[in-house]
């Protein structure tokens, strides 16, 4: 079904999700602060584990990993919103549109996988304490890390196939940055099927996850409620940073799912600050959960204070 039969070449999109925010300024400075603490918080938290090879074990290597998904994650679309807001530059080049979906698309995926491998990691933790290091190398940790990586690319991979054969009818992007919804938006063709489809593999990823890390944790509970008290403490602090985690990323996903499935419309404006959320919140948190939260690195942070 087409909507529009006059298609034309669109060598640029126009950013148009924030025409009606107030006060721009305001808005894309509060961004740009948010991004740079969280840039260089996972760049701290990166550096922090590389440069210590006491650091360097499975649970370690994995909130590196998430470190680096954050960066890319919240690198894909920040500076885009800063560059509207701040310096008014409100247009986009077509191939940079594109891969700042797939880098969007790529980020989503990735922050799902590495939750989910994360919860994993401690159960295993949990359940097989003497075997944990003997279970989940580096190596296994390595290997299971880029598998994830793989796949991930390829589902953001499809995401732009479906996109790139495309005619465009408009050059307005109503949202904050070049998501699929945005772009998909911008062609001649009815979104709903390519709507559809996106959703089904994206609710595939969150049900797979999501109810991966809750059995995890059922597990979790199972084991911790066979352990003394001393290792209860010790199992609640470590597991708790990771549900702060996964409550930060998926909350807003579940509200947007939720409201959109009880029929609630939601505004440009709400829409987009979600999405925002989505993208910022969890890149800001989960550094400074895991500085402040996990014993060694906190140490670590505090010697480097202590000597300089």
């Amino acid at each position: 079904m087409t909507f529009n039969n006059v298609s034309m070449k669109v060598s640029e999109f126009i950013i148009g999700g924030f025409d009606a925010v107030k006060t721009p300024m305001a808005v894309g400075v509060v961004i740009l602060i948010v991004y740079v603490v969280a840039l260089l918080a996972n760049i701290i938290n990166i550096l922090l584990i590389l440069y210590d090879k006491k650091l360097h074990k499975p649970m370690y290597l994995l909130i590196c990993n998430l470190a680096v998904v954050d960066i890319l994650y919240t690198s894909s679309a920040s500076p885009t919103m800063i560059g509207v807001l701040v310096a008014g530059v409100k247009t986009i080049s077509y191939v940079p549109c594109l891969i700042q979906m797939f880098a969007i698309n790529l980020g989503a995926v990735l922050e799902m996988f590495a939750l989910a491998v994360m919860a994993f990691d401690r159960l295993l933790a949990v359940s097989c304490p003497f075997h944990y290091h003997s279970y989940l190398t580096n190596t296994r940790t390595l290997v299971l890390t880029y598998m994830l990586w793989i796949a991930a690319c390829g589902f953001a991979a499809y995401c732009l196939a479906t996109v790139i054969p495309l005619p465009h009818c408009y050059s307005v992007l109503m949202y904050a940055f070049c998501d699929y919804a945005a772009v998909i938006r911008s062609t001649c063709v009815d979104p709903n099927y390519y709507f559809n489809l996106i959703a089904t593999i994206s609710f595939f990823f969150l049900f797979f996850t999501f109810t991966f890390i809750c059995l995890s944790y059922v597990g979790i509970i199972f084991f911790v409620k066979l352990s003394s008290n001393n290792e209860k403490l010790k199992m609640g602090s470590t597991c708790l940073n990771h549900l702060i985690v996964v409550t930060c990323y998926y909350c807003p996903i579940f509200v947007i799912g939720m409201l959109t499935r009880l029929g609630v419309v939601l505004t440009l404006e709400a829409r987009n600050g979600l999405l925002i959320g989505t993208i910022l919140g969890p890149s800001v948190v989960n550094p400074f959960v895991y500085c402040l939260r996990t014993k060694e690195i906190k140490c670590k942070i505090i010697k480097m204070f202590q000597k300089s």
